[in-house]
């Protein structure tokens, strides 16, 4: 009978549901050891044919889950909680010929929602506000600063996956215009006013108020905003980043926030992360600064569940699988 590997967690808190699809899937259930440094004997670890790398493996027994699936030669899919495969452990799996499946979409609504409040509290003077109350300082805005109403500006979102969809469906409810950046054609669906490839974002950047990035890494968009984005950027124009640091030339970064151009940012994600205790971006009054952390929601588990769960009945089924990943065509 084919085998497939799941957490101890997750056959724990799912047993009777996770039993349910595995018997319809003709599947054994084998639990990773709960203890860091138990071992699945190799014998077991041969007969695995799907795995499921939930999030409660990451990171404590992620070595572990790993060295389970490096030993099972007969491994046909695994499935990941997260949503970018970029760690060289996915090449690994996909250049085996293993079927790789991620949890994109689990975290689009709460990831979302960082970035609009975050786009809020920029949009709304909030940094003013709160450097008034750590100094129990009485200081109202006065006309003569007052922001600019949020109705009427522009966010170019680079990136239009299920995060930067949620990102561009919460902005244009609170009026805002949205610019879509994306490689493949524009969608009935799409909650975007204009959309153009990536070769067109230099041609868009005067007319942003908002440059937000949601796309993965790649070769592609690896230091893609750098000093030339960057100035080419209206002045008081505001970055958020909840896609990955290195998109970004930090340092090009922290200069057109210096200088005022940039009119602030939020970051969720760095160069190096942790993010060194003597950052600068620690200290900017109009930069937000968060832990690599925007997706943080307690729903998160039972999203990728769900998400796993329609692509173990569709494995056992041949069917297209939800979110593969494709390998790269060697060329």
């Amino acid at each position: 009978m084919p085998v497939l590997l799941v957490s101890d967690r997750c056959k724990t808190e799912h047993g009777p549901d996770l039993a349910r699809y595995a018997a319809a899937a003709g599947l054994e259930i084998v639990a990773l050891p709960g203890e860091r440094d138990a071992r699945l004997p190799d014998e077991v670890c041969a007969a695995v044919d799907a795995a499921y790398f939930s999030g409660d493996v990451f990171p404590d027994f992620s070595r572990q889950f790993f060295s389970a699936v490096r030993k099972a030669p007969n491994l046909q899919w695994l499935h990941v909680f997260n949503v970018g495969v970029d760690h060289p452990i996915y090449t690994e799996m996909l250049e085996r010929g293993v079927r790789l499946t991620t949890s994109a979409g689990s975290t689009a609504t709460p990831i979302a929602q960082t970035a609009i409040t975050a786009l809020l509290m920029l949009a709304r003077n909030f940094p003013r506000w709160l450097a008034g109350q750590q100094q129990h300082r009485w200081d109202p805005i006065r006309p003569s600063d007052f922001p600019r109403d949020l109705q009427g500006q522009t966010a170019v979102i680079v990136g239009l996956g299920h995060i930067g969809k949620e990102i561009a469906r919460l902005a244009r409810v609170l009026g805002l215009k949205v610019i879509g950046i994306r490689r493949s054609p524009r969608l009935a669906e799409d909650p975007v006013d204009e959309l153009y490839a990536p070769d067109r974002l230099p041609h868009v950047l005067p007319r942003a108020d908002w440059l937000i990035l949601a796309c993965p890494l790649s070769p592609e968009t690896k230091g893609l905003v750098d000093r030339n984005v960057l100035a080419a950027l209206p002045r008081g124009a505001r970055l958020i980043n909840i896609a990955r640091g290195e998109l970004v030339d930090e340092a090009a970064l922290l200069e057109v926030l210096r200088s005022q151009h940039l009119g602030g940012a939020y970051l969720d994600v760095f160069q190096q992360e942790p993010l060194p205790a003597d950052s600068p971006f620690w200290d900017m009054p109009n930069v937000y600064v968060t832990p690599h952390n925007s997706a943080a929601a307690a729903g998160n588990d039972e999203r990728v569940y769900q998400i796993f769960v329609q692509n173990l009945a569709r494995w056992s089924r041949s069917e297209p699988l939800l979110n593969e990943v494709k390998p790269k065509t060697k060329t």
